[in-house]
């Protein structure tokens, strides 16, 4: 990678890093500009098969550092090392075939199908226990950054944006998808690592949408292959947001419901009259 990349990826992790809300963190980082800068400053600009799959290696990285992290309580430095592990092997696997681009769609396609599935009957379930003291430092953390300055997060993100790149390069192909920013973004993102894992599947969907129009327009030139990345990325990130039916409007609390009340029945008179009156005119 060149210097302007190192600077893109510390950038995002930054912006991330100072982001509150879980889903915005998700969807900043979900943004294809690493893939972008390799794609246009490395040798390594084709998309096939392999390189759609990473997408899955991405999402790989992101829940065993989160398993790792919250229920094997490993530290996080340590869990971010066994999910660049986990990548990497993903990834030698995936280099030693050749995988056609239309298999690895259609089983990425399913794969994320069935994830999303999953996470919708667990998110019904509600399966997190109220003990766990990890699940409630999660949700109570609020995605408020940590101690550390701004200035200073900001040179930590920079030697790690650095470290990555080293790494990255030894992957060849595979370094189009591989988790640069991921791997700082989990350290910042710890308190929230399932949340967030959770939202980034979601969006993925729109990182395949990337990968699929750039490889089919890539022979046509890079320019009109990133051009189109960018517009199907854009489309697909604004369908997985969308609402899918407006929310019904709450009663207005100040009005008051109206009541059924007894009849009126005035002093003196026979309550039952109105029956009799009624029985006598039905014809018998």
């Amino acid at each position: 990678m060149t210097w302007s990349a190192v600077l893109l990826v510390t950038a995002v992790v930054w912006a991330v890093s100072v982001i509150r809300s879980v889903r915005l963190r998700a969807l900043v980082y979900s943004l294809p500009l690493p893939m972008t800068l390799v794609l246009v400053s490395t040798d390594n600009n084709r998309v096939d098969g392999a390189q759609l799959l990473g997408v899955l290696g991405l999402n790989l990285f992101f829940v065993t550092v989160a398993v790792t992290h919250h229920r094997l309580r490993w530290p996080i430095l340590l869990a971010d090392g066994a999910g660049i592990a986990v990548y990497v092997a993903l990834s030698a696997g995936l280099l030693a075939v050749v995988i056609p681009f239309e298999v690895a769609l259609v089983g990425t396609l399913v794969l994320w199908l069935a994830a999303m599935l999953l996470l919708r009957r667990r998110a019904r379930l509600n399966t997190a226990p109220a003990d766990d003291p990890a699940a409630a430092v999660e949700t109570s953390n609020g995605g408020r950054p940590d101690g550390l300055p701004p200035l200073l997060k900001l040179v930590v993100i920079f030697v790690g944006a650095i470290l990555t790149a080293l790494l990255g390069a030894v992957l060849r192909g595979m370094v189009v998808t591989f988790p640069y920013s991921g791997v700082l973004v989990a350290v910042e993102a710890r308190h929230q690592l399932r949340e967030f894992s959770r939202h980034f599947a979601r969006n993925s969907l729109a990182l395949v949408g990337f990968l699929t129009a750039y490889h089919y327009l890539q022979d046509v030139s890079s320019a009109v292959a990133l051009g189109a990345g960018w517009a199907a990325f854009a489309v697909v990130a604004a369908a997985l947001h969308l609402p899918l039916r407006p929310r019904p409007a709450a009663p207005d609390p100040t009005t008051a419901a109206p009541t059924i009340g007894p009849p009126t029945v005035h002093p003196g008179s026979d309550p039952f009259a109105g029956d009799e009156v009624r029985q006598s005119a039905v014809p018998g």
